[in-house]
């Protein structure tokens, strides 16, 4: 079965998670400067078969497009252009960072750790493709 692979878009980076081939389990794939995204992807796509991508929908509170979503509709464009075949979702990430900060400090990281962005941006691409799969299993 082909797996699902989430996006933590950011204008710097990008965090990435993919589910087991069973399509059950999230785990963080790991985060890649935004400028590298595309190549990264399509590396992963030949060695393992992706039947969707989803991406973290950046919203305010209130559930207006916050001002990083334009970015995001350009990203998911050029997902659209580079692989036509696989269908692009998107997921309200407005608490994952947060989320992402809390699991990493009950996970007994230490400051620093917690601190790095890399870590945050692929707890939170695991968290949204969590999220993908409980809204998908109903």
């Amino acid at each position: 079965m082909p797996r699902i692979v989430a996006i933590d878009f950011g204008t710097k980076r990008v965090g990435l998670a993919t589910t087991d081939a069973m399509q059950l389990i999230a785990s963080a794939l790991g985060t890649v400067p935004t400028k590298d995204a595309i190549a990264y992807l399509k590396s992963y796509i030949e060695r393992e078969p992706v039947s969707d991508f989803v991406i973290g929908k950046p919203l305010k509170l209130d559930g207006t497009n916050s001002q990083s979503a334009v970015h995001v509709a350009k990203f998911i464009s050029l997902l659209q252009k580079t692989f036509p075949s696989i269908p692009v979702s998107q997921v309200d990430e407005r608490f994952t960072s947060a989320i992402a900060t809390r699991s990493l400090l009950e996970m007994g990281l230490k400051k620093k750790d917690r601190a790095k962005k890399e870590n945050i941006d692929q707890v939170s691409a695991v968290l949204i493709l969590q999220t993908y799969l409980q809204m998908k299993g109903g």
